[in-house]
């Protein structure tokens, strides 16, 4: 049996996006930040480091410096100490060593640091217990990086590990891209913000909440335009005058093909309508377009239908138009049904799921019900389950796909 949902002809995901990415203007603005506010923001162009890192030999561990073909057999003369950040600099002879810690310069004349638990000292005279190879527990010049080698390329996202990174190669700011503007609403007569007292055949509006904390999640500038009445005059006013100042306008409800769904007629006489109606559900009447240099995402109504469709398809663009490198998807991984999962071929589905590590082995359920209605079950679940076009029913035992939700089960 075939989705009744499912109309021919409509583009498959994975064309719908190459179309879209494709089409998206390329962000040339930068700035200039500190490292302390450049987590997750894009590296504007390649970043190479000034220094090698060590600048110097160092020790990595607390124990003796010496030459290590001096016999385990004959006592050592301890000579002086080489600190942390106090470095010892005189020359050592054979038979002669030095104090060394963590971290500390080790003189050009010591080839090895022998770890302290491997020695007996006495007064100033040490026994070593059992002898280092040249350069063991040495930290070389160069060993983490390297004078002129390029740390991050242009497009690449910062990690935390990654300010560290430059920190220790003594980069105090860094050129990335400007985060780009996003400005929402919500389309429906039905809609009421939080707050307010909802009549009979009113609901509150999550969507606008939805959409808030998955633009900051993305790194963009969100701008909250509330709830517009289904008039095509003020959809159309507000549109115009979003598309002047925000870089992407995203819109939910009034997109499908109702009487009061007159989003995409909207764009069509005041801008473009590059796409309308992709083969997924939820969120097959998503429309994508343009109003003047900015770009248009309409979304469906329902808060699953907005959630999937941000996730699969704004959120590459929004990769895109904020100069990242990769507009890659989070990661995906197979598991094992626990159940049946009922699925018409026709369109490209995601459905909410609770994947769990028992011993070793990922395994999948579905949350429930699968309504697009039915926000609790995005709520529930930390993974999508992903089943392609043209699959049927998957039996219990299965293998299928999924996409994490987080960064972890």
């Amino acid at each position: 049996m075939t989705d009744c949902c499912a109309t021919p002809g409509l583009l498959s995901l994975k064309d719908a996006l190459t179309q879209i990415l494709s089409g998206l203007p390329v962000n040339k603005g930068y700035e200039r930040l500190s490292l302390k506010n450049a987590l997750h923001r894009i590296v504007y162009h390649d970043i190479k480091s000034a220094i090698d890192v060590p600048s110097f030999r160092n020790s990595s561990m607390d124990g003796y410096a010496m030459h290590s073909n001096d016999s385990v057999d004959t006592p050592l003369s301890i000579i002086g100490t080489s600190w942390a950040g106090s470095p010892y600099t005189e020359s050592l002879a054979h038979g002669e060593c030095i104090r060394i810690f963590t971290g500390a310069y080790v003189p050009n004349d010591c080839d090895c640091v022998v770890m302290q638990e491997n020695t007996t000292r006495i007064n100033d005279t040490l026994q070593i217990n059992q002898a280092a190879k040249p350069d063991e527990n040495i930290r070389n010049i160069a060993d983490d990086t390297s004078k002129n080698q390029t740390l991050f390329v242009k497009g690449e996202s910062l990690k935390p590990a990654d300010i560290g990174l430059l920190a220790s190669c003594g980069v105090a700011d860094v050129a990335v891209f400007k985060k780009i503007t996003v400005g929402f609403f919500s389309t429906g007569d039905e809609l009421v913000s939080i707050g307010s007292q909802p009549t009979l055949g009113q609901i509150f509006d999550s969507n606008r909440y939805t959409l808030n904390a998955m633009l900051i999640d993305a790194g963009v500038t969100p701008i909250d335009m509330g709830v517009i009445a289904d008039n095509q005059d003020a959809v159309e006013s507000v549109l115009l005058a979003a598309s002047k100042h925000c870089d992407m306008i995203i819109t939910s409800g009034g997109v499908s093909v109702g009487e009061a769904d007159f989003i995409t007629d909207v764009l069509a006489k005041i801008g473009n309508v590059n796409l309308w109606k992709i083969a997924i559900k939820p969120g097959k009447p998503l429309v994508f377009g343009s109003i003047n240099d900015t770009t248009f995402f309409g979304l469906p109504g329902n808060p699953v239908s907005v959630m999937v469709t941000f996730k699969q398809v704004i959120l590459p663009a929004i990769k895109k138009l904020m100069g990242h490198q990769s507009t890659q998807q989070s990661i995906t991984l197979q598991a094992t049904t626990t159940e049946t999962i009922k699925k018409q071929p026709g369109r490209m589905e995601f459905q909410r799921g609770i994947a769990n590590n028992v011993d070793g082995n990922l395994t999948v359920s579905p949350t429930g019900r699968q309504g697009s209605h039915m926000l609790s079950s995005m709520s529930k679940a930390n993974c999508l389950i992903v089943l392609e076009q043209d699959m049927g029913d998957v039996k219990k035992g299965q293998s299928v796909t999924i996409q994490l939700l987080g960064t972890h089960l």
